[in-house]
């Protein structure tokens, strides 16, 4: 088909209401336009098609059976397109609400309050993919993703949720007697590390050890990891938040904090978030300024709270 080759559609549009109201004031009324622009319209596509559409040689306009042919054909096309938009829109509406983040953030954070969303929404399906691969945001799949970092992901938006700097932490009896002083002085000690990513090894290269770890390296799925660290099996680097509470009561040691501002953000596709998406997004706000300490969160959260 030679897309170029069809009319205006606002004058198809205009045509196929004049056709089912059988006047252009009412036409127009449809449309919200004046009845004059009907009949603009109207002889435009007139012009377009070399055709005479509309017999206006009474004293009341009538189709011409070309124009009840064409009439016919558009009652089609529309109420087809109607049915297609239709059937989209509510297929997208009861689509389960798809939402990806990493592993850390799910059994930390996400989990253990996700009741309270379930009770005020229990119309709205939910999919939690915790994984620590980026994944590709398209429509039809991932609806929200919970990504940590300074939040310049070309394409997307981001809204931070709160900050919170990586830090590299150690039960204190793994590190007893041996003297900290610089990230090189971490190389000799067993270390564990968040299934599927390159944390520690990341975290010490860019502090320039170049050194082979002495002791190993064990990974673990990212809900494994702080009772790995609590059991003594190793340093780690991991989220502040996911260890603020354990440093507080002496069952972690504090060894290492970045100064960087980064922190968990709320990554979309641009445009308007479908209702479920929106509800969830409100609901992760209000979370975050109830459970984390105010100077983590955006100035805007932090007058709120």
């Amino acid at each position: 088909m030679d897309w170029q080759t069809l009319p205006p559609l606002t004058a198809l549009r205009a045509f196929a209401a004049l056709a089912e109201t059988g006047s252009t004031a009412a036409a127009g009324a449809r449309l919200n336009v004046s009845h004059a622009a009907i009949s603009q319209q109207v002889r435009q596509l007139e012009a377009h098609i070399g055709v005479a559409l509309v017999d206006r040689s009474g004293r009341q306009s009538r189709l011409t059976a070309e124009g009840r042919d064409l009439a016919d054909a558009l009652s089609l096309g529309f109420g087809a397109i109607a049915r297609a938009v239709e059937a989209l829109s509510g297929a997208n509406a009861a689509r389960p609400l798809q939402i990806s983040t990493t592993p850390s953030f799910a059994a930390h954070w996400l989990m253990p309050c996700l009741s309270e969303f379930r009770q005020a929404h229990p119309q709205i399906d939910l999919m939690i993919d915790p994984t620590p691969r980026i994944v590709e945001m398209e429509p039809g799949g991932i609806d929200i993703a919970i990504r940590y970092g300074t939040g310049h992901w070309p394409g997307l938006e981001a809204e931070l949720l709160f900050r919170s700097p990586i830090v590299a932490v150690a039960a204190p009896h793994l590190v007893e007697g041996t003297r900290i002083e610089c990230p090189a002085d971490l190389a000799d000690l067993p270390w564990l590390q968040e299934f599927g990513t390159n944390e520690a090894s990341d975290w010490l290269r860019r502090r320039g050890v170049t050194k082979e770890r002495a002791a190993g390296l064990v990974q673990v799925p990212g809900n494994l990891l702080l009772d790995g660290l609590r059991a003594g099996q190793g340093v780690a680097v991991t989220v502040r938040e996911w260890v603020r509470q354990d440093i507080t009561a002496g069952r972690l040691r504090l060894l290492f904090e970045d100064e960087e501002e980064a922190g968990y953000h709320v990554v979309t596709r641009p445009g308007v978030l479908r209702p479920p998406a929106r509800a969830f997004v409100t609901w992760l706000r209000r979370q975050a300024r109830r459970t984390v300490p105010s100077k983590e969160l955006p100035a805007q959260e932090r007058q709120a709270k």
